[in-house]
């Protein structure tokens, strides 16, 4: 590659990872002060507040039990009386039978004495023989001997005094009464006060939720949802936590009374309960049934055994039941519950240790879901600090060109070259291409392009690109080096999609430079600029192109545009026959150039179903427009929801797509006979897309989507944003789909296409006259971590 300049900065600059001002020594003082008030206040009102935060956390778990039996009639006072009756006679008869446990297992001890004896005997004579500090040990001996000697016959010595010591008429009978009464006294208020709160949190959980509300302030709808949000996921973690650890627990206990280790029930539900604290839990539960097992059998099989037993239910439950119940969503980093647990310890003790996880779960939750408390999810979460973009650029300007390729394979096995290139890679090269004067030295520049420059050739050599006829496509950097690795990421993408692709070096516009491009069986051109303003420069480089070739189709890659779609006008005042602004759209409209116009513009063939899907579109009856009324208001009601231009329910025909249902008056063809519906001709309807795939089909912008900029009904519709998710029905059949149109670009979240399946199920139900089926809810998984080790959340 040509060595070049990176682009002076263009404007808005990259995104800051810190404040551009120093640091606010007052806000920082603020700040410190507040946290050592809040320490102090949960250090010296622990006697209070411990009790509260196993009530809550106890309410949040308990909370989903409740409202199951309100949903069924019970009234709420009943339905809290009973779980916290359920609980209190499991956690009683549970008690009961560890203490009997304990009882028969305290009497079984002392026949174990022998044993032990016998095997630490073995044990001392396997270890006996010369050691390799014995003579040391001899030495150091025989010197303490002497000087002990020495001192006794020393003159002078004085003989050490007799003890002493005074006997009272010692302590009541009350005071030895209440001496043996106040340890026990203090856990029984505190369990008691436990349970006064678990009972009336659950019992006005409501009233208390409004007042958090109202603390809270602001948005009442973020609010809200914030609360709601926190509630789920908390009360969900904490279930989730109780079935992973009986899960465990039960296992445990029955595997060791196969072995015929005494007390299997107290050790399987010491290991549920320790499998609460993080890390240290499963350690110290597994010690007692391995000293136990030690006591129990002359042998070593008995110990063996249970140590098999207790690996193997740690893999089995870390690999395949947590990553079952909670998926794969990341929560807590391990820095953060080990440094939660020593702040929760330091502060409650055992009882903190054992509370460390909740409550870190807790506020690891409300800053994902409150802006106030947003530094807890930066602190305490798993997910990376960094976007992918900023995490690359960052590895490249510490010139760790190794670490952001492992960052790119990561990426891009999660969802390939041409998504990396468009939606990362273009975004490494803006963050660059803005702190060009900004913040950057010479040294990172270069840093910057020597990690690009070895990034791109081991993705090359990782994702090699099938050789598949004579190079037609040229791809050129306009003027900056930013621009020619640009082009480098679009012809690995082009080739990748079967586009012979080609680069040319960038330089100057000169006649000599421009002959020397060698375009001359080359049928199409793209030009690629960082630049906000490249018109000057663009006009140039396409008059000498087009003087030079006369034939040459140009496409003008912006990829550092500002808002705002370039117009036909735009790209005809330039010279140049399309404006692209995005790998994914330049291989779109490049693959289309060479020859493959037609088949991408094809109509998608009929899904495999098809005889099935029109006969059960036949049995519904829709297109007699019984339901038309129906359909209409939920279309009106998708529209309101999404807040778009407008919404329609299409059912798909063999040969036609029909209006069912519309939120208002669609111009286009109409049906003859009444009640008269538009329709088109089936290979123009958007919706046939979302039926060949069976899928929802999202298009943010259909401008800059091939397949849809010249469709008949997105011009005469005047759509720029179209989303349509299948009209599904019980036996698998898409009918048709319910849309969103907007006449502006706009992006749609993996939450709102939820709510519209839920509206698409309303409208089959309305179709087919048969109860809705929800489908699954999308997850949205949040972005990759590269730490091993941490605490998952459910989603």
């Amino acid at each position: 590659m040509t060595s070049q300049q990176l682009p002076p900065s263009s404007g808005a600059s990259a995104p800051d990872i810190l404040p551009a001002s120093g640091i606010d020594i007052v806000r920082m003082a603020a700040w410190l002060v507040t946290g050592t008030l809040i320490i102090g206040l949960l250090y010296f009102g622990q006697e209070v507040l411990i009790p509260l935060a196993i009530a809550f956390l106890v309410s949040f778990a308990l909370s989903p039990l409740v409202r199951i039996l309100v949903r069924r009639g019970v009234p709420q006072i009943a339905a809290v009386s009973v779980v916290m009756l359920t609980v209190i006679a499991m956690l009683l008869g549970l008690g009961l039978l560890i203490a009997s446990q304990v009882s028969v297992l305290s009497a079984e001890l002392p026949a174990y004495q022998s044993t032990i004896r016998t095997k630490i005997a073995t044990l001392g004579q396997s270890m006996e023989g010369p050691g390799l500090f014995d003579g040391v040990f001899q030495t150091i001996a025989t010197v303490q001997e002497q000087l002990a000697t020495a001192l006794q016959d020393a003159p002078g010595t004085v003989a050490d005094p007799l003890p002493v010591t005074v006997i009272g008429d010692g302590p009541s009978p009350f005071a030895t009464a209440m001496a043996w009464l106040a340890p026990a006294l203090a856990p029984l208020a505190t369990l008691g006060i436990v349970v006064v709160f678990v009972f009336l949190v659950l019992l006005d959980r409501g009233d208390l939720r409004d007042r958090l509300i109202r603390l809270l302030g602001g948005n009442l709808h973020r609010s809200t949802d914030a609360l709601e949000e926190a509630g789920k996921r908390i009360s969900k973690y904490l279930l989730m936590q109780l079935v992973v650890n009986v899960t465990y627990g039960i296992p445990m206990a029955l595997g060791l009374w196969a072995i015929g280790v005494p007390g299997w029930i107290l050790w399987g539900t010491l290991a549920a309960v320790m499998r609460f604290i993080p890390y240290v839990g499963p350690m110290l539960s597994a010690i007692f049934p391995l000293a136990l097992a030690f006591a129990v059998d002359p042998g070593w099989e008995m110990v063996l055994m249970a140590l098999a037993l207790i690996v193997a239910l740690e893999l089995v439950s870390n690999n395949i039941v947590e990553p079952m119940l909670y998926g794969t969503s990341t929560g807590l980093s391990a820095l953060s519950l080990i440094a939660a647990a020593t702040f929760w310890t330091a502060l409650w003790g055992p009882l903190g240790l054992i509370l460390s996880t909740p409550l870190t779960v807790c506020l690891l939750v409300m800053g994902r879901n409150l802006p106030q408390l947003a530094f807890f999810d930066t602190l305490l979460g798993s997910t990376p600090a960094l976007d992918l973009p900023t995490r690359i650029y960052q590895r490249l300007i510490a010139d760790d060109p190794d670490e952001a390729y492992d960052i790119a394979s990561d990426a891009i096995r999660a969802t390939g070259v041409t998504e990396f290139y468009d939606e990362t890679g273009m975004e490494v090269l803006r963050q660059a291409s803005d702190d060009f004067h900004a913040v950057a030295r010479a040294e990172h520049r270069l840093r910057v392009v020597e990690g690009m420059d070895s990034l791109l050739d081991d993705l090359r050599e990782d994702h090699p690109a099938p050789t598949s006829g004579p190079v037609r496509t040229v791809c050129i950097g306009g003027k900056w080096q930013v621009d020619a690795i640009a082009a480098e990421m679009l012809v690995h993408a082009l080739c990748l999609a079967g586009v012979p692709a080609a680069q040319r070096p960038a330089g100057a516009v000169t006649a000599r430079y421009v002959d020397g491009l060698d375009l001359e069986r080359v049928d199409t051109v793209c030009i690629g600029y960082f630049s906000r303003d490249p018109d000057a420069a663009v006009r140039g480089f396409v008059r000498r192109l087009r003087r030079r070739w006369p034939g040459l189709h140009i496409v003008l890659a912006l990829w550092n545009a500002p808002e705002g779609a370039p117009s036909e006008d735009q790209a005809e005042a330039l010279g140049v026959d399309r404006i692209v602004l995005s790998v994914d759209e330049a291989v779109r409209r490049l693959s289309l150039m060479q020859d493959e116009r037609a088949a991408a513009l094809a109509p998608p063939a009929p899904p495999a179903d098809e005889t099935a899907r029109l006969e059960a579109l036949r049995r519904t009856a829709v297109l007699d427009g019984h339901a038309r009324e129906d359909l209409d208001d939920l279309a009106a009601r998708a529209a309101d929801v999404f807040d778009v231009g407008f919404a329609f329910i299409s059912a798909i025909d063999a040969d036609a797509e029909y209006i069912v249902g519309q939120s208002m008056d669609l111009p286009g063809l109409r049906t003859e006979t009444e009640p008269r519906m538009t329709w088109m001709p089936r290979a123009d309807a958007l919706c046939n897309h979302v039926v060949a795939m069976d899928d929802t089909l999202v298009v943010p912008d259909t401008d800059r989507d091939p397949r849809f900029s010249d469709n008949p009904a997105v011009r005469q519709w005047q759509g720029r944003f179209y989303v349509g998710t299948p009209l599904r029905t019980a036996d698998g059949h898409v009918l048709g789909a319910l849309c969103l149109m907007d006449r502006a670009p706009r992006e749609i979240e993996d939450s709102e296409l939820d709510l519209l399946d839920r509206i698409a199920a309303d409208a089959v139900a309305v179709m087919t006259k048969e109860e809705a089926v929800i489908p699954e809810p999308r997850r949205e998984e949040p972005p990759a971590s590269r730490a091993v080790l941490g605490q998952r959340i459910p989603d």
